[in-house]
């Protein structure tokens, strides 16, 4: 072997006294280099905090949530409620379920996505196409429902280790959907309008017994709103042509009504008018019978009450006023008529001369 060889070799053996034997290799303590005087109970606290937080075996259980705990596998039926847990990491894990109330819409409508962490939702708030169905006659109609509910939370790790975590899918769309077709399919869609209200009612009553029915009960449903019927472009047009004929008979009957009320009215005055002729009238011949009656009254008094010398006074005082008319007219002509006093007559007429004698003057 060379030299350099040999030194080489010599150089890499080890001096153990001459004894072949290899020394096996020192384990260095990686405490050695710590200061002295440290206690191990501080250094064995500081290795568990470490760990603690490398490894985080807990988690925090949020209001409006349960917990769902997995033992290598298996979820315990009894849910977790809201605050800390602990948990041994790789052989458990707790799963956080959210039990607040949540909502699916179906709607054509465009809205901007909020997410909370969720694939396909707004902050609890779902988004699907409105439900295309079909009417009485195969007309298709877009329904826009808002659908409101909320996982049971005592029941929430059966819910998920049976349905899974699409149980939403599984459980309340596909029941919207086909309560919706059945129920709509019943009517023609321009009938639709008018029976909005009782197909709403009829809706959410289908769908809240079909979830109740469900075994265990897993999700609690808190209301079914009917928000919008999309009728084709053509029933539209029919419903508006309607309403527009509705609307002429509806003006047209608003006019014969008041036509009828103005005739009424017209005729209400005129039989207060004839009324009123008629009282007039009436009044006016009571007033005529009254008079006649008093009258008559008078001259069966006055006629009752005339006597022989009674005439003859009058005559006497008539006389005196003929005899008086001649002092101041000589030339008056008076005519004595048989009966007495009383139907004398006097005529004022002067002669020509007379006349003519008073006019020169």
């Amino acid at each position: 072997m060379p030299a350099d060889m040999n030194d080489y070799f010599k150089k890499k053996k080890p001096s153990n006294g001459g004894n072949n034997t290899p020394t096996p290799p020192s384990f260095e303590n990686p405490f050695a280099n710590m200061p002295k005087g440290v206690p191990s109970w501080l250094i064995v606290a500081a290795v568990i905090i470490i760990a603690f937080f490398i490894f985080k075996p807990f988690t925090i259980i949020n209001s409006g949530e349960v917990g769902i705990k997995v033992t290598t596998g298996k979820f315990q039926e009894e849910p977790l409620t809201p605050g800390l847990h602990f948990y041994i990491p790789v052989f458990e894990k707790i799963i956080p379920v959210n039990t607040r109330v949540r909502m699916i819409t179906y709607s054509n409508e465009n809205k901007q996505t909020i997410s909370d962490g969720y694939s396909r939702y707004e902050g609890g708030l779902r988004r699907n196409p409105a439900i295309r169905v079909m009417d009485s006659r195969g007309l298709g109609v877009d329904i826009d429902l808002a659908v409101q509910y909320h996982l049971r939370p005592e029941s929430a790790p059966k819910t998920i280790a049976t349905w899974g975590t699409a149980w939403e899918d599984k459980i309340i769309n596909t029941k919207v959907r086909e309560i919706v077709r059945d129920v709509i399919g019943k009517y023609a869609a321009e009938n639709l309008p008018q029976k909005r209200t009782e197909i709403a009612k009829e809706i959410q009553d289908r769908v809240r017994k079909k979830v109740e029915a469900i075994p265990g009960k897993p999700v609690v449903l808190d209301s079914v709103e009917l928000r919008n019927i999309e009728l084709p472009s053509k029933i539209k047009t029919k419903i508006e042509e309607l309403q527009a004929e509705k609307q002429n008979v509806m003006i047209a009957e608003q006019q014969k009504e008041r036509a009828k009320r103005e005739a009424e009215r017209k005729a209400e005055i005129a039989r207060g008018e004839a009324e009123k002729r008629r009282i007039e009238a009436q009044g006016k011949a009571d007033q005529i019978r009254i008079e006649a009656g008093a009258q008559a009254k008078a001259n069966e008094i006055i006629a009752n009450s005339l006597t022989d010398k009674l005439l003859q006074m009058e005559q006497i005082h008539t006389q005196g006023k003929f005899n008086d008319a001649l002092k101041v007219n000589k030339d008056a002509q008076i005519f004595l008529t048989p009966g007495g006093a009383v139907p004398n007559i006097w005529v004022d007429a002067k002669g020509k001369e007379q006349k003519a004698i008073s006019a020169e003057q």
